[in-house]
Parts: C-alpha cells; structure tokens; sequence
C-alpha cells in the first residue's frame, strides 16, 4: 500500500508538493480552506472584468531556464500555453515624456543615453550591472543523499556565472535609495527611480528585475494566474492526488514525536506523513494548545518575517487603453492620503494594464490594476474595528480615480466597475499572515534558506513561501520539491525527477 501524505495549504506550494509526491509514488491528499485552490496565485472577476490579483511576471516562463523545467513538471506550462513578453517593460510618463524601459538592456541603453547624454555614466553603469546580474537564478538544489530518477540541479559553472550578481547584490545593498537617486541628472529618470526603488529593499531588487527580463525570462503566461493554477491541480488529480476544498485542517496530531494524521472538519485523517504549505507565520493552532514545537529554524523565521502586502486596487473602464504601457506609471499630482498622517502618502501609480487581453477585459474595453505596497495591515484591523472600514476603501478608489482621470482622459466617466482588497482582504481569502503574500527583504539582510523538516521530529515537512524570503512564485515551487525530496529520503523513497 502507498503511504498516505496530506499537505495542509493549497497554494502553489501545496499543489506542487502534492504534484511531486504523487509522481513519487505516495497517495496525496491536499486540504484547501478555501473555496478555490492557488492560495496568492488568484484572479477575481467583477462583472465583464477579470482582476489579476497574483502574477505579475513568470520568472521560468523561458525554456532556457532550469526553473522552467520544474513549472513543466508539475504542470503548469507547456507547449501549448503561450507566454507574453510586452514591450516595453516600463513605461514611466514624466510631465507627457515617456520613460521606456525594455526588456534588452541594449535598447535601454541606447534610448536613454539619447533622453539623457548627461546621464551617459550612470546609465553605463546601471546597464552594466543588469548584466551581470541577469546570470542570477534561484538555484536549483537536491537535498543530499536522496535517490532519484534525475539529478536536475544548478551546475557549478551557473553558479560560477552567479558570482558577478552576487557581488553588485552586496555592494548594492550598501547604497542608499536617496544617494543612489541623487547621481542622475535627469528629473524624469530621478523620479522614476523613486518609484522603483524604495528605502526598505534597496536598490539591489530593481537591478534584479531588469537582470531577469535581459535573460529573456520573466514573461506573462496567457491568461494569469487561474489557468496556471488550474493546470497544476489538474496534473495533481490526473495522477490520482485528491484535493480537499473548503477544508481547513483543524490539528496535526503527533504522537510519540511523529505526525501521524490531520484532524480536519472533526475527522481524524490518517497520514504517514504531512506538508504544511500553509504560511509557516500563522501554523500555532495546528498544534496542541497552540504551541509551536520548538525548533531553531521557527523561532527565527517568527522573530525576523516582516510582511510585505498591499493596497490593490481594480478599476473596469469602458474605453480601450491599449494605446498606453502594460506598466504604465506616474507621479500623482497630489499625495494619495488614506487618512491624516497614520498611513504614509502614496505618491506614484503604477498601473497594472491589460487592454489587450481578452482573459480580462472584453474588447473594447480595460481591466486596470494598482497595487500599493506598504504593511497597512494594522491601520485596515482598526478602520475594520471603528466601522470605517468600507468608507475609506471607498475614499482610496476615490483618489486614485481622480488621479488617472486626470493623467488619462479617455477614463474620465468611463470607470464602471470598481474593487478595492487591503490586507485584510489577501488574509480572509488566502491566510496570509497580516495579509502579506511576501516577506520583506531589506539592505544588507541575508536571504535564509529555512530547513524542510523540525529535528526529533518525524514525518512532518514545510514549504512555502516564507521559508526562503522575499517568496514568490519560485520560492514555493522549489521549496515544494525540497521538501517532498526530504520525505523520499526518509522514506527510501526515489525521487522522481525533472525529466
């Protein structure tokens, strides 16, 4: 008989952990207390709009990519899924003059040294280091001593071509945002950066985005994040695994110092061993009298994990705006202010654009985003708390309606449908802990790579976002895979490989 594995969380962590284990021979149930498995990875619709609410950019959307290999074997891209790589990557309007920013660091070489020739120093340096650090991939690693099918991992020589990246990486985080800004002659370049570099993560995440798209990955698989998560769990329940919506595990139940089953809707579920894919900041209340085992790696994670979430807002407008960016940004005229001086003032949009993608916006049509990210999360518990909550999302979509009005006149009386998620929003619909689906990295802060497993201990695994910060996307895929290669290594199980 197969051993029997349960993973609690279906979000893509969950979900490729359940791939993975499935193909490996064990029998997998994976609960979800959500309606709908993906967890971060969601779309919502609002009349004829589809709103993304989870991926922005693939990183292994391109077959050159080892990650690709990994997004393949659990399903979730193939031949068939087509990925869309929209120039230009940015689009900043500074007073009316476009700012481009493309996917070729050459093109983005040669269009801004003709803005700013003054700027012709900074600009060869900034491009020189999206270079380097475009050779900077998650790597791939096996956990050792485990047997499988194939040895699919970061080659030595990748990880020799890594080194540059990891130099500008250190370096880079030694330099302040304002410094940094201060070198450039351009006010429209100036203005910019300050959009998309921010004093808590430095300057190091901007050279790392530009790094990704300059290799020819990071591009957007047709239709977002519900296909995408639709192909993963239909690859899961094609090789037998069973997913368990609207089902929250309740309790993991150890005995002797072994998990040995969930309880979940008061039904003890038997289990030879358990994947928490849940978000590891929250999991006290799976364990008896809310008590965390003690572990190292735990009470680490608790003590450093800052949340980064957002304020995301959805706008439908009855107006075809496919004549602007798909990243289309701007300076606001005036300060959003949420409310006196509790919430920092945001001062640039950054619209999330999808005139031309029929998957959200009806011809004719457009589906907009705006994600503000900044750690809310207290200020929305107490508008909640005083019964404001719904009128100041409201004074939110008010303000920031005004300011695209204002930058793009086709929407004006044109926005018909309107949808405002805070924090509070991303923890009632996917459990993230104070509603952040990432974790904040700042200047200087060293990335851990938290272990699988708690020592002394059996039987009982983790993976997910938080357990490599900042997370994403690739960070639950491949900590999924670490994790179940720690249960076949247990259980002298072989791992079945990326073939």
């Amino acid at each position: 008989m197969n051993k029997k594995v349960i993973i609690i969380g279906g979000g893509i962590a969950g979900l490729a952990a359940g791939v993975y284990a499935q193909k490996c021979g064990f029998e997998v149930t994976v609960l979800e207390s959500h309606h709908t498995a993906g967890g971060n990875c969601t779309s919502w619709k609002r009349g004829e709009y589809l709103f993304e609410g989870g991926m922005h950019w693939l990183s292994g959307s391109s077959e050159k990519s080892l990650m690709n290999k990994l997004w393949r074997h659990i399903g979730a891209l193939d031949d068939n899924v087509k990925i869309h790589y929209r120039e230009p990557f940015y689009e900043y309007d500074y007073q009316g003059e476009k700012i481009k920013i493309y996917r070729n660091v050459d093109a983005t070489q040669k269009y801004l040294l003709e803005l700013s020739p003054a700027d012709a120093t900074n600009i060869k340096e900034l491009c020189d280091n999206i270079r380097k650090v475009k050779n900077l991939e998650v790597p791939i690693k096996n956990v050792r001593g485990v047997k499988s099918t194939n040895n699919l991992k970061t080659s030595a020589a990748s990880m020799v071509k890594m080194l540059p990246a990891v130099h500008i990486m250190t370096t880079s985080g030694k330099i302040a945002r304002d410094e940094y800004i201060s070198r450039w002659k351009h006010d429209g370049i100036r203005e910019m950066l300050s959009l998309f570099i921010s004093e808590e993560h430095g300057v190091f995440p901007f050279f790392f985005t530009l790094g990704v798209v300059e290799r020819g990955d990071g591009g957007f698989p047709e239709g977002g994040s519900l296909p995408f998560v639709e192909r993963i769990v239909n690859t899961f329940q094609q090789l037998g695994g069973q997913l368990l919506l609207k089902t929250p595990a309740e309790r993991v139940i150890i005995e002797n110092n072994k998990a040995i089953g969930v309880i979940a809707k008061g039904e003890h579920m038997k289990a030879d061993a358990i994947i928490i894919a849940a978000d590891t900041m929250q999991i006290s209340h799976l364990f008896e009298d809310g008590k965390l085992p003690e572990s190292p790696w735990l009470e680490q994670m608790q003590a450093k994990t800052e949340a980064m979430s957002c304020i995301h807002a959805s706008f439908g407008i009855n107006a075809d705006l496919s004549a602007y960016g798909a990243s289309y940004m701007f300076k606001t005229k005036k300060p959003i202010v949420i409310k006196n001086s509790e919430v920092e003032p945001f001062e640039y949009i950054a619209i999330s654009n999808y005139a031309e993608d029929r998957s959200y916006s009806p011809l004719g049509k457009t589906a907009i985003t705006v994600a503000f990210n900044s750690d809310t999360y207290d200020f929305w518990k107490a508008a909640q708390k005083d019964g404001q909550y719904v009128a100041l999302k409201k004074k939110v979509a008010a303000a920031i309606i005004e300011e695209i009005e204002e930058k793009i006149p086709e929407t004006r009386g044109k926005i018909e449908v309107i949808d405002i998620a805070t924090p509070l929003t991303y923890e009632r619909y996917c459990g993230n802990w104070r509603g952040g689906w990432m974790s904040q990295m700042k200047p200087g802060m060293k990335i851990s790579n938290y272990p699988p497993t708690i020592t002394g201990l059996h039987g009982l695994y983790f993976a997910g976002q938080r357990m490599q910060p900042p997370g994403g996307l690739p960070v639950c895929l491949t900590t999924a895979r670490t994790a179940v290669q720690q249960l076949c290594k247990d259980t002298k199980t072989v791992f079945e490989g990326e073939g």
